[in-house]
């Protein structure tokens, strides 16, 4: 009987709602990560701060909320169902949405404020409102028609945005549309970015105004030279035959000219980009005072960027500097021109490291005003009125991303001031006058919380506390979160690899525990980091399993020395390095070596595979979704940066960096996953490897997803997707042997 007692006791104390996760909850609303924000923007008078949120009902349905600095208190500016009920989109918005991972979106997913703070333009399927914050249940309607790339002048005058392929301005005084372009159709595009510049150049628009309103500079190409692809995107009711002008590696790219036109008058001239016609356009800019366009040229092999200054009345040009590497150079969207005086903002990695540099506006180098063991991640604000630039850095912990504050004058090159406060991950996002930021905080065992800040890091008010309280979505399942364990291992040439691990639910050192390995191990890309949001590593450890995922040797926010490792030869050190993880785990007490299971996505599952070839008598079984098997499939800006040339060019090296020269060693079980209308990794990749392994007699397991992109997004996709995963790894891994 005391016995008993003891129990009735002890169980009392336990929380009543304690839960472990499950796939349904994961992909059910509302989000178990709490009311989160996104697109976080400080109105231009300090006054309001905007952003994104889920509506309770579905968490991918998006409305536009504003935390008012006066009042204290948040509420929702735009219902984005009152503003279009159901939404019809264009293909044109479909293909950004891929291009831009937003395909599981709905409602307003961008926005931006007028100069003088008192409207907002709202895009939202095609249609475009101006809403007046003081009347924000009387929006305007200015524009429809599958309107894409919505901006608003920088003096305010006015709307531009891309309708078929032209350029079009909306005067706000006059209430006159103005088409800028006509011959936008076809192939030739105006104001828009490319197919490789939106998913492999970070450029999410193709045109730019000038600061005072006078010109616009826009990109224009023909995509004529493009070879088509005809594609089966094949749906559950029917099969399209879609053709997509995809420029794979060694294909001819679009042909593209930078031009400028008034918005006034319409008038249009040509900017002459040189005799090379085989390049890209990566950025354009413009100084301060409107008098120079300043556009980015990189050459096709990428180890050259030239800054080119353009005088906007005489179109007389000179190149202010030139970036090379032996590799690739980096692109980034660091330049900043400033206002005091004729200077501006450059980030380098000349140094092995991402710096800052000051330059003026002949191209002489000022001063640095970052340097040393450590890089930047981006800009994030310049306050020229206090002589501080704001970046975020991972300078105190490779995992961590923090606010830091450097002088303008390069006093502080070395020494940077950190503003964010807590350790783990910071998203900063700064008023234009300097004065706060608003910061969204998190680790592996705190939400997102959102918060308006100082300069110098101290509070000025929670926008979203997001407390693990009683009433928080995963309050039930708080009791049963496991613990993420961060440490080190040494890759074979002595580098640093930072791994992430989780123990399994009722963790006993004396037991052997199957592991679950996530990875995604190409470049552009850091998968161990110290925030909330591995949900379904957490799943699979309560499951019971030890859920690992390491950084190799490429992967992104470390010295070039450890990204260029790759170069040429893509596979086979980022293999070596995740075997290192997994031969470590071997040595573990607690792990079975005989129950490990990978899984990974895109180049995560090129990685797979080449895992599975390297390593089949360490790894029980695999998953790969969505995998890169030949890069000659690949687009031509990523493949070539990374490979090092085209196919033709270097046969031998596409040859060792795809799959189809290792698969003798594929031994393990393997689950092979795809969209069916993938068009950005083709599916010819698994139909092609489905073939090759027939024709060896592999036996293996396949899952294709009708009418599915990339990331195969619809709600019902990715719950049964992670739920055959899940299936897949308890048979093979967690089962295996019993």
């Amino acid at each position: 009987m005391r016995l008993i007692l003891c129990l009735i006791a002890a169980l009392s104390c336990l929380p009543a709602s304690a839960e472990r996760l499950t796939l349904d909850r994961i992909h059910a609303d509302p989000a178990l990560s709490g009311p989160g924000v996104r697109s976080l923007k400080v109105s231009p008078d300090g006054q309001r701060v905007t952003f994104l949120r889920g509506r309770p009902d579905n968490q991918f349905q998006l409305d536009l909320w504003e935390y008012n600095m006066r009042a204290k208190s948040a509420h929702r500016l735009v219902d984005s169902k009152v503003l279009v009920p159901q939404e019809t989109l264009s293909a044109e918005e479909k293909a950004i949405r891929e291009r831009n991972r937003t395909a599981s979106l709905s409602g307003i997913l961008s926005y931006s404020w007028s100069p003088d703070g008192k409207q907002l333009l709202v895009p939202i399927a095609g249609n475009l409102f101006l809403v007046d914050v003081t009347k924000p249940d009387a929006p305007r309607k200015v524009a429809s028609g599958a309107v894409i790339d919505p901006k608003i002048s920088p003096k305010g005058r006015y709307v531009s945005f891309v309708r078929k392929q032209n350029l079009y301005v909306l005067d706000l005084k006059t209430g006159a549309e103005r088409q800028l372009t006509t011959d936008g159709a076809g192939t030739i595009h105006n104001a828009e970015a490319e197919f490789v510049a939106q998913e492999e150049m970070d450029q999410r628009s193709g045109y730019y105004w000038a600061p005072d309103d006078s010109a616009i500079a826009y990109k224009r190409f023909d995509e004529a030279p493009v070879p088509v692809v005809r594609r089966f995107e094949i749906f559950a009711d029917r099969t399209d035959v879609t053709e997509q002008r995809y420029p794979g590696a060694g294909d001819p790219n679009v042909l593209v000219d930078l031009m400028l036109v008034s918005p006034e008058t319409g008038a249009t001239r040509k900017i002459d980009l040189g005799a090379d016609k085989d390049i890209y356009l990566v950025r354009a800019d413009w100084s301060a005072d409107a008098k120079k366009l300043v556009y980015q040229r990189e050459s096709r092999d990428q180890k050259r960027l030239d800054l080119v200054a353009v005088d906007v009345a005489t179109l007389a040009q000179k190149t202010l500097l030139t970036e090379t590497s032996k590799t690739w150079v980096q692109l980034n969207n660091d330049i900043r021109f400033l206002k005091s005086r004729p200077a501006f903002l450059w980030a380098s990695e000349r140094s092995g490291w991402k710096h800052l540099y000051l330059y003026d506006l002949d191209g002489k180098l000022l001063h640095p005003v970052s340097q040393g063991q450590w890089g930047i991640d981006s800009v994030l604000a310049v306050d020229e009125k206090a002589g501080r630039v704001y970046v975020d850095s991972n300078r105190d912990a490779v995992v961590d991303k923090q606010t830091y504050a450097l002088k303008l004058d390069g006093s502080t090159a070395d020494a940077p001031l950190r503003v964010t406060k807590a350790n783990g991950w910071h998203d900063s996002a700064f008023a234009h006058n300097g004065e706060i930021f608003v910061d969204t905080y998190s680790n592996p065992n705190q939400p997102p919380q959102t918060g308006v800040y100082r300069p110098d890091g101290s509070l000025v008010a929670w926008l979203e506390q997001n407390e693990l309280n009683a009433s928080h979505p995963y309050f039930a399942y708080k009791s049963e979160h496991l613990p993420t364990e961060f440490g080190t291992l040494k890759a074979k040439d002595g580098q640093t690899l930072h791994y992430a691990l989780i123990k399994p639910a009722n963790f006993d050192p004396h037991k052997h525990y199957p592991v679950f390995v996530r990875m995604y191990g190409g470049p552009h890309s850091q998968f161990v980091q110290n925030r909330w949001g591995n949900t379904f590593d957490q799943y699979m450890a309560q499951q019971g399993y030890v859920a690992f995922r390491i950084d190799n040797r490429g992967s992104y926010r470390r010295e070039r020395a450890f990204e260029d490792v790759i170069y040429g030869q893509l596979g086979k050190h980022e293999v070596e390095d995740q075997l290192t993880g997994i031969e470590w785990l071997g040595k573990q007490s607690y792990v079975d070596p005989k129950r490990v299971g990978v899984f990974g996505w895109s180049y995560g599952g090129f990685m797979t595979l080449r895992m599975l070839a390297a390593g089949s008598d360490k790894i029980a079984a695999a998953v790969s979704v969505a995998p890169v098997t030949d890069w000659a499939l690949y687009d031509t800006h990523y493949t070539e940066q990374f490979v090092g040339g085209t196919p033709k060019q270097i046969p031998q090296a596409y040859a060792e960096s795809g799959v189809f020269a290792h698969l003798g060693g594929l031994k393990s079980k393997l689950l092979l996953v795809h969209g069916m209308a993938d068009d950005n990794v083709l599916f010819t990749n698994s139909t092609r490897l489905i073939d090759d392994l027939v024709k060896r007699g592999v036996q293996f397991d396949l899952m294709t997803y009708p009418g599915a992109k990339h990331g195969i997004s619809a709600r019902a996709s990715q719950r049964h997707v992670y739920g055959l995963i899940d299936a897949f790894f308890r048979k093979n891994v967690m089962d295996a042997g019993k």
